[in-house]
């Protein structure tokens, strides 16, 4: 169990100030959105869009990171057993499996599409909703704000992958044309 340390003094203290700064029912929606039932659609949906296109190699290289992110996130769980802000008496909350789940599901569809808009809208709105979760977690108590760091720079490795794959193979003319009128 992670009990000490330089770090864990700040991490609960900035908790402290931020837990329940923002009503529940705020926190609650945000957090969900790094839910499985919620994340998962988004990023399916750009796969299809991006393999309908021939970025066959790109579409799975996000699918695979996905399935992924639990193979990283519980190990950590398991051996840390760091308890929970409101919850002292529970284990498995380091690293936030939620903000996990967001940034590779927001953050890989938007490397998926962002190719056929030519725009940054995809990454921005992307960056949003990961950070929404994050932000979610933390400000409702059911994460340190350490856990959903942890979580992003574990997704980082994920996410080269998918971003690679995706400059490795070409945009065709007919997916990136813009439509007249």
């Amino acid at each position: 169990m992670l009990a000490s340390g330089p770090l864990l003094a700040p991490d609960h203290a900035l908790s402290r100030v931020l837990v329940r700064t923002v009503p529940d029912s705020v926190t609650e929606s945000l957090s969900d959105l790094g839910n499985i039932p919620v994340a998962l659609p988004v990023l399916a949906l750009a796969m299809a869009y991006a393999a309908r296109r021939g970025r066959l190699l790109a579409a799975g290289a996000a699918g695979l990171a996905m399935a992924l992110v639990p193979a990283l996130v519980i190990p950590f769980k398991l051996w840390t057993a760091r308890p929970g802000p409101l919850e002292p008496w529970a284990a498995g909350y380091f690293p936030s499996g939620h903000t996990a789940t967001a940034a590779v599901a927001y953050i890989g569809a938007a490397l998926l599409v962002r190719p056929y808009t030519r725009r940054a809208w995809p990454t921005a709105v992307a960056l949003v909703l990961t950070g929404a979760t994050a932000v979610g977690l933390i400000l409702r108590g059911w994460h340190w704000p350490l856990d959903v760091l942890a979580s992003l720079l574990l997704c980082a490795p994920l996410l080269l992958g998918v971003a690679l794959a995706v400059r490795r193979g070409p945009v065709s003319r007919r997916s990136t044309r813009r439509s007249s009128g």
